[in-house]
């Protein structure tokens, strides 16, 4: 089975969205959550803050990330884990592969020309902004 991880990293305001452009295909030109793969004997959560690092250099410290929601695309066995969670502080990226860039929580998720998933991006803002009290 294929293992993925995304993550939605909110500045400390929780007014933007932490999400990348991505340089290559899958989603090339578009804007995704930042995440990735899960290792062979890595937990989601593990894989998580390890990719949040990784893509961003934001680690422990500087926020704590919690499950939002899960998607299982039973034909391609394949798994991903959505994780959220809200900087503590200011924070000073550092980029892996993909450039990064805060957008703002108003912009329409749904929008398949700009970003990545096929409107499930979309669909997790609505979940979020439905369940985010449940979440503090």
């Amino acid at each position: 089975m294929k293992r993925f991880n995304l993550i939605m990293v909110f500045n400390k305001e929780e007014n933007k969205v932490l999400m990348c452009y991505r340089s290559k295909d899958p989603y090339k030109g578009l804007y995704n959550l930042v995440g990735g793969k899960v290792d062979e004997g890595e937990d989601y959560l593990e894989s998580a803050y390890r990719e949040l690092f990784e893509e961003t250099g934001i680690n422990t410290s500087d926020i704590i990330i919690q499950p939002l929601m899960d998607f299982f695309w039973h034909p391609l066995h394949m798994e991903m884990k959505v994780f959220v969670g809200t900087l503590n502080k200011e924070k000073n990226l550092v980029e892996e592969v993909h450039k990064l860039h805060w957008i703002s929580i108003d912009e329409d998720f749904f929008n398949m020309l700009k970003y990545a998933g096929e409107g499930n991006i979309g669909h997790m803002f609505e979940i979020y902004n439905q369940t985010k009290h449940l979440l503090k």
